[in-house]
């Protein structure tokens, strides 16, 4: 028998190359014969850069760079010598969960640090770039991004605007004579899986900027000067457009990469589908596994699960889903390429006991075994 494992990541407790893991020893205990395989997986956010980095045998790469507050963080992406691409995830350096919640305010959070994330890439040879940018704390519109790569986002006296949404407000000019050099060279495929626009009632300001941190003044004046900056921008570049599905992704992040630089919006599944090449592995599989922390109803739209199931099911091949919890509209799934699904808790626990790595890998390992005991039942 042989098995293939794509797994998302089990957030706070296990990554995608653990959760994979911990699967194959289950598989091992019940059948100690077969060939079992794991594949990184993930959907352009969280663990995306673990993913593919490791999982493709790339490296990771620190750096020092300036945070969503201003102060300094470190980030983590990763390069894959051979094709010189960067994986990175914005959230690294410009994410929510590096801001405690009472500090949250869009008006001052930036995304310099991801345009200097890019140059040190660039720096170390990197010409292909992927780019989850789910998760961020930011709604600058990517302004500060494009700073640190070298635009002028010009204020009436001639100087870079400040950090943040409250910096997009002075901007009168745009000029691009200090850009680097190498980022003409430079291609861009961007994980994203929203289709907002950048601006109004379905843009970023009004969708997101409530969980940033923004009250209802704010999200008007943001979404008004964002306006202005795409005005400015699509003025200067005519292949900007602010009503793009998922412009207003990453508070804007997305209508700056496709403006500025040569990027594309992609599934973020997608991405890591093609590049991890899936498929070669899973066409002589005789069943698949994958999963996620918790399956639900909002598994079906996209998330990394369902991306498994649909290249499995290109070649007939069986799906099961390993899960920290389901929900009941995680039946949903079964019309959407998983065969069948399990919830890995072993008895009555509180959400820190389950979520314990530990204990996580324990109840994997121990109900995976018991779901091929029975696969392998003649």
């Amino acid at each position: 028998m042989k098995v293939v494992i794509a797994i998302d990541s089990l957030k706070g407790s296990l990554s995608s190359l653990e959760a994979g893991e911990a699967i194959k020893e289950g598989i091992h205990k019940a059948i100690p014969e077969a060939q079992v395989i794991v594949r990184p997986l993930a959907d352009g956010g969280e663990g995306t850069v673990e993913a593919l980095a490791i999982g493709m045998g790339g490296r990771l790469e620190t750096v020092e760079v300036t945070g969503p507050l201003g102060d300094k963080v470190d980030c983590t992406y990763g390069i894959l010598e051979e094709s010189k691409t960067a994986i990175v995830e914005m959230s690294g350096a410009a994410g929510i969960t590096l801001i405690p919640a009472k500090k949250r305010n869009p008006l001052y959070t930036t995304t310099y640090g991801v345009g200097e994330t890019i140059r040190d890439a660039i720096a170390k040879g990197c010409r292909h770039f992927i780019v989850g940018i789910g998760g961020s704390a930011t709604n600058d519109g990517g302004v500060g991004m494009l700073q640190a790569l070298g635009f002028g986002m010009l204020n009436e006296n001639g100087e870079q605007v400040a950090f943040g949404a409250s910096g997009v407000k002075d901007i009168v000019k745009i000029t691009d004579d200090n850009v680097i050099p190498e980022l003409k060279e430079c291609t861009f495929r961007i994980a994203c899986d929203v289709t907002n626009p950048l601006c109004g009632e379905t843009g970023c300001s009004a969708v997101y900027g409530p969980q940033k941190g923004a009250s209802l003044a704010m999200i008007t004046s943001m979404d008004g000067w964002l306006s202005d900056y795409a005005k400015l921008t699509m003025e200067k570049y005519e292949k900007a457009d602010a009503e793009y599905p998922g412009t207003g992704a990453a508070g804007g992040l997305g209508f700056a990469f496709l403006s500025y630089t040569n990027a594309v919006l992609e599934s973020g599944i997608k991405i890591v589908l093609e590049e991890t090449k899936l498929a070669d592995y899973v066409k002589d599989a005789d069943i698949v596994v994958t999963g996620e922390g918790r399956l639900d109803g909002q598994t079906v739209y996209g998330k990394a699960p369902i991306g498994v199931a649909k290249v499995a099911k290109e070649y007939h091949k069986k799906v099961i889903a390993f899960a920290g919890s389901v929900t009941k509209d995680a039946v949903d799934c079964n019309g959407h390429g998983i065969d069948a699904f399990f919830p890995i808790l072993r008895g009555v626990q509180t959400i820190q006991e389950a979520m314990n790595p530990d204990n996580a890998r324990y109840n994997m390992v121990s109900t995976v075994e018991q779901v091929f005991r029975l696969i392998h039942i003649k």
